[in-house]
């Protein structure tokens, strides 16, 4: 079993290293990391799950949606979606 880990674990490295290898003459190129970010642009969030997205219960989601009409928001076939990106901006700029 032991020997099992330690194949995935040289596995995983091996795709990290040469992951970076492939883009050592490219500083700019985009990683893993920044790829999965970068989805996060343009992820729409239905309003019944924005409670898990923030981290809070679902009472207080609507709570915040009520009290905070001015939330970005967008509205399609009378369904309300929050993107994720501007949602996430949008808290941390409430807390200053």
């Amino acid at each position: 079993m032991d020997l099992l880990f330690l194949g995935i674990g040289i596995a995983v490295a091996g795709y990290f290293i040469g992951d970076g290898l492939k883009n050592f003459k490219n500083p700019e190129a985009k990683s893993v990391m920044d790829k999965l970010e970068e989805d996060d642009l343009y992820e729409l969030i239905k309003e019944k799950d924005i409670a898990y997205h923030i981290g809070v219960s679902k009472e207080d989601a609507k709570e915040l949606v009520k009290e905070y009409p001015n939330i970005p928001h967008v509205v399609i076939n009378g369904t309300v979606y929050y993107p994720k990106s501007k949602l996430k901006q949008w808290l941390s700029n409430l807390g200053e």
